[in-house]
Parts: structure tokens; C-alpha cells; sequence
């Protein structure tokens, strides 16, 4: 059976119901964190990070590829050279410190609304995969159909805040025209919060007036609704057409992730700490211009992070130098008193595999103990994001609740009443009868649907199955029970029309035209 099938298959009522019943699909809320964060640095090395950070700033500068981005700066009387912009570090911290510290995303379902910074984070699954592995087990290309599961396992999956955006790119549009379908399936099967697309500045304001018709236009202009992602190119470059999109966004009040795009040791200093001093000028750089363009405006601290194997030259996944600066950037962002991003449960394996499991594993924990805010490629990722695994994703997401659990800290509101049970079992004596157990079993130790964790005698009465099979079987069963979080008629009317209109205008045989 294909991937697109599955979510199509006709099931019997009453199985789609059993299924439901089995299975909790309710979004956790916000992680509110209750664990203490793990800074590695002391306060002399943290403002050794920020002037080195600002001596780049100042003294070697950022590129800025885009007229009406230099032309922002000089406004503001940073020193513009050409298409490098010199920033002083009194404009810089005078700028980034408009960027509010907290705020709360807004989806159409209110009660998925998801209070962010500082304490509270949330999970985001992986976008851009230009393959995937589907319930066959088959690396291949993408289409709508398959794109439209992922957001509808989002939805249903508790750990996963919000429905991204192209968690895998769908071939069978065109890429000029792709960015419409991308985002009403985002809309259309989730009422959970969503990622837009910023593939170009006209893309990205085509979001924002979706989103407008979704939400209502001034309902934005005091409501985050939905983030974009601008990557930089390192080292020390924003080109035209990043910041066209970030303007889209900032326009509007819309956060973005400002993104230093960092592969360590190829494109920033072959060393962790001047990485970190590099990758922080880089996002301060963006991070300042969000309020150029619009003072107060939400904006992300984010990057994505990898290193780089001086063997092949190629990516890596999970090693302990990402863990190292996830932390360190962590300390950087709380100085600086704005929300952070990165990238959780990455792996660099073809399958899903124990590299796949260890590399995804050391990062989502790495993240829990820095404190990160927003969790992005939280499900899926695998091959170094060249494809989004079905089985995968949702192990992920179940690992995701795991860390979850873990990062809200030490319950101790049962704390008399189970102290008063061993008074009642006494010595020798077992607890699973009794009443502060049968009260709390479920809640007491996360019992994960997707881990084996039986004999082996009945593993092997029930089969044998391993990981992968019993995550694709979870799979079926969950887009079989999938019901659609329904739109406003009007709405979904006026959605569909807008892009009608705008795929007649945009030319789809012409795939390099984004009209930048």
C-alpha cells in the first residue's frame, strides 16, 4: 500500500472509533520548563562571547545582498560600505532589546494556543525533505497526498505543537505555485499553529495574506499566528532574498526565526567557541533588522547547527561539539533576553536505525538542558534531512512526550499520599492494588506505545516485530482514524479562491520565477 493511499483507506466507523478510544490525541500544552538548564559558560566567558560578537559587528561587518536592507540600515545610521553594514553595538543592543522577551502563538483552535519564551517551549516537526520514507519502507519522492499525512499526524500526534509547513516537498506541484498548496494543507488539517513558507518575499507575503483570510487582517497585526524561517549564509551574509521574506513577516507581526545556516568547521572556525562568537553575530545581525523593520516585533534567535566531518566534508548529526554550543547559544539568547530556536532529534542515518536513534536521542536531550524555546525538525528528520521517515516520525514525536515529561521536573503533589502507602504496604508487600497506585499508574511512569518492552518469549509470540514495523503499523492506524479539524466554510471558500487566482498568475511552467 502507498503512503498517499493511506489516508484515504475507507475503515468501518466503529474501528476508526476503537482507535480514538485507545489513543489520547488531545496537544499537550506548552512545555513549561521545571528543570535547571545547564549553562556551561561563567559570566566572564558569556561576555567574552559577546564581544567577540560585537568586535565582528563592528570591525569586519555583515553583507547585506538587498538595496532596500542597506538603505533600512543607513536610516537607522549604521555605516553602510558597499553591501557590508558595520554595526555599532550600542544600535545592535538598542535594537534587539525591543524584541519582546515572551509572547503567545495563536492557532485557529484557541485551545491550542501555546504560551512562548523564556520557561516555555514547544516541538515543531522537520520541514524540507525532498524525500521521504513511506509505509512500505521506500525512499521516494513526495507527493501532496504524503505531505497532507504528515500534517494530519501532526495534528494528531500530543508532543507536536504545530503542522509546519513542507515537512516534505510535493513534486507533483510546481515549485512557483508550491507554496500555496503547502501552506492551506498546513491550514486545512491541523488547527494547531503552522510554519509559512519564505522561499521568496512574494511567497511569503502570499502566507501573510492567507493568513489573513484565515484570521482576520487586524487580528494579525496583535496576534502571532504562524513563523517564518530566514537563514542566513554563513559566514556573515543575508541575501535579498531572506530579508525580503523576513520583511513580509516582520511587516505583518509575524515572528521569524533569524537562522545562521552553520556547518561547523566548513563555513565557521574549525573550533567551538569562536563558532558560537561568529553564529551570534550572525543572528544579531537579523535579529537587530526585525526591528528596523518594525520596532516590537516578535523575533526568534534560531540557527541551524551542525558540524562537519573532516574526512568526507560531509554533515553530522548528534555529535558532543553541537550539544556543547546548543548549550552555549542557550546562555547567549537568555543574556540577551530574546527567544531561541534550534534543531532537535536530527540524524545523519539512511534508515532508521540505532545511529538514527542515538544521534536524534543526544540532541533532544542537549536542547532540554539548554533551554530551548522552539524545537524545530522535531519529528522525521533523517540522511541529514534529504528525506522525512514515516516510522521515524512518529517515534520521534513519542520521544518528543518522553522529554516533555522529563523537562517538567519532579511531581510532588502526590508526595503525602504516596509516602502514606508504605505505611500501608509495609515490608515485603507490593503496590499494585493499592489505592494511590489504581489512582495514579497513569501518570506515574510514561508507558511508551511505540517501545517494546515485554519478554522476549512474547516478542516472539507476537511476531518478532521490530521498531520500524510496529511505528509504520501505528502509522496506518493513526491516519485511519485521522478526522479533520473542519474550516469555516467561508473561509476554506475564500482560501481556495485566492489561490486559484494566484496560480493563474504565476506562471507554472516557470519554476525559477518567484518574482523576487
Amino acid at each position: 500500500m502507498s503512503t498517499a493511499a493511506v489516508g484515504t483507506t475507507r475503515r468501518g466507523r466503529g474501528a476508526r472509533k476503537a482507535i480514538r478510544q485507545a489513543h489520547d490525541f488531545k496537544m499537550l500544552p506548552s512545555l513549561k520548563r521545571g528543570l535547571p538548564l545547564t549553562e556551561p559558560m561563567d559570566e566572564g566567558q558569556i561576555e567574552r562571547i559577546d564581544a567577540a560578537s560585537m568586535h565582528i559587528l563592528e570591525n569586519v561587518g555583515v553583507v547585506f545582498r538587498d538595496e532596500i536592507a542597506l538603505a533600512d540600515w543607513r536610516r537607522v545610521g549604521a555605516k553602510v560600505v558597499g553591501d557590508t553594514v558595520y554595526l555599532d553595538r550600542g544600535l545592535v543592543r538598542e535594537l534587539i532589546a525591543t524584541i519582546p522577551e515572551t509572547f503567545t502563538y495563536h492557532a485557529r483552535n484557541p485551545a491550542n494556543n501555546l504560551p512562548f519564551g523564556r520557561d516555555h517551549a514547544i516541538f515543531v516537526p522537520m520541514t524540507g525533505a525532498p524525500f521521504l520514507r513511506d509505509l512500505d519502507n521506500v525512499r521516494r519522492n513526495p507527493l501532496m497526498e504524503d505531505l497532507s499525512n504528515f500534517h494530519k499526524l501532526a495534528h494528531m500526534l500530543p508532543a507536536m505543537h504545530s503542522s509546519a509547513h513542507h515537512i516534505v516537498e510535493p513534486y507533483d506541484h510546481p515549485i512557483s505555485q508550491r507554496h500555496l498548496r503547502i501552506t492551506y494543507s498546513s491550514m486545512k488539517h491541523s488547527d494547531k499553529t503552522f510554519m509559512g513558507m519564505t522561499t521568496s518575499p512574494k511567497n511569503a507575503e502570499d502566507v501573510m495574506e492567507m493568513c489573513a483570510i484565515l484570521f482576520g487582517e487586524e487580528y494579525l497585526e496583535t496576534h502571532p499566528v504562524c513563523t517564518g524561517n530566514c537563514n542566513g549564509n554563513s559566514p556573515l551574509v543575508w541575501d535579498e532574498t531572506m530579508l525580503g521574506a523576513m520583511r513580509a513577516f516582520c511587516k505583518r507581526n509575524q515572528p521569524v526565526l533569524c537562522s545562521p545556516f552553520v556547518l561547523g568547521g566548513a563555513n565557521t572556525p574549525a573550533s567551538v567557541a569562536p563558532t558560537v562568537a561568529q553564529l551570534n553575530a550572525e543572528a544579531l545581525s537579523a535579529l537587530a533588522y526585525t526591528q528596523v523593520v518594525r520596532k516590537g516585533c516578535p523575533a526568534i534567535y534560531g540557527h541551524y547547527l551542525s558540524t562537519v566531518s573532516m574526512k568526507s566534508g560531509a554533515p553530522m548529526a548528534g555529535t558532543p561539539e553541537i550539544s556543547l554550543m546548543n548549550l552555549m547559544i542557550g546562555q547567549m539568547a537568555r543574556f540577551y533576553g530574546v527567544p531561541w530556536r534550534s534543531s532537535t532529534a536530527l540524524g545523519g542515518a539512511k534508515t532508521f536505525d540505532a545511529q538514527a536513534g542515538y544521534e536524534s536521542a543526544t540532541t533532544l536531550m542537549a536542547l532540554q538542558m539548554a533551554g530551548t524555546n522552539y524545537m524545530w525538525h522535531a519529528a522525521g528528520w533523517n540522511e541529514a534531512g534529504m528525506h522525512c521517515s514515516m516510522a521515524k516520525f512518529v517515534v520521534d514525536a513519542e520521544q518528543c512526550a518522553m522529554a516533555y515529561r522529563m523537562a517538567e521536573g519532579i511531581r510532588w503533589d502526590d508526595f503525602d499520599e504516596a509516602l502514606a502507602a508504605v505505611a500501608d504496604i509495609g515490608p515485603g508487600g507490593h503496590y499494585l492494588g493499592h489505592a494511590h497506585t489504581l489512582e495514579n499508574f497513569q501518570r506515574a511512569f510514561f508507558m511508551p506505545d511505540l517501545f517494546d518492552n515485554n519478554s522476549i518469549e512474547q516478542w516472539q509470540a507476537e511476531g518478532s516485530v521490530e521498531i520500524t514495523e510496529r511505528a509504520i503499523n501505528y502509522t496506518r492506524d493513526l491516519l485511519n482514524a485521522y478526522e479533520e479539524p473542519k474550516l469555516d466554510a467561508g473561509v476554506d471558500e475564500a482560501l481556495r479562491d485566492y489561490i486559484a487566482r494566484r496560480e493563474r498568475e504565476i506562471p507554472a511552467a516557470d519554476a525559477l520565477n518567484q518574482d523576487l
